[in-house]
């Protein structure tokens, strides 16, 4: 997916603002996360705050995707006091833009389902059990892909160090 343009796409974050890709002129970072419930995300989302310099030198935003409906995005900006924008994917048609989208085989939907109870099953969409890959793009001002990390270990995510080397 380098070099593919990506379609403006628009989402609420948990205030009800309306964030358009096509109306940002800046480079955005991209990161999807599973959700609130997961506690890789939130200690990666927490680790990202180191990024804040780079990104404003590089005239870059990063923006978080979460698939969880606002009053659960609340739950990840009050875990991880992240000042970053985070978006709520809803229907996962950001997800679906950007090819991450995948549904865990029956095993893990049930521990979800019986470990995380609500927080899991009521915080999404719809109860299909879909979930982003945790993945993290580069768009460059004109919203080209330019670099991704893609990896579905959901404990394996990019290095600060990566997306400030690939933030040319």
């Amino acid at each position: 997916m380098i070099g593919d343009k990506i379609d403006n796409f628009t989402a609420k974050d948990h205030l009800g603002n309306t964030f358009s890709s096509s109306k940002e002129n800046k480079k955005l970072v991209i990161v999807f996360i599973r959700g609130q419930w997961c506690p890789y995300c939130n200690k990666y989302i927490e680790t990202l705050q180191n990024l804040a310099p780079e990104l404003k030198s590089k005239n870059a935003q990063l923006v978080i995707i979460s698939p969880e409906k606002p009053e659960f995005i609340e739950k990840t900006l009050s875990k991880t006091k992240t000042d970053y924008t985070v978006l709520y994917d809803e229907g996962y048609k950001i997800a679906e833009a950007f090819d991450v989208l995948y549904t865990p085989d029956s095993e893990t939907l049930n521990f979800y389902n019986s470990k995380l109870k609500d927080d899991f099953a009521n915080s999404r969409s719809d109860h299909s059990g879909r979930l982003p890959v945790s993945a993290t793009f580069i768009l460059n001002e004109g919203k080209e892909i330019t670099w991704r990390h893609f990896d579905t270990d959901y404990k394996k995510r990019a290095s600060v160090e990566d997306i400030i080397k690939n933030l040319n």
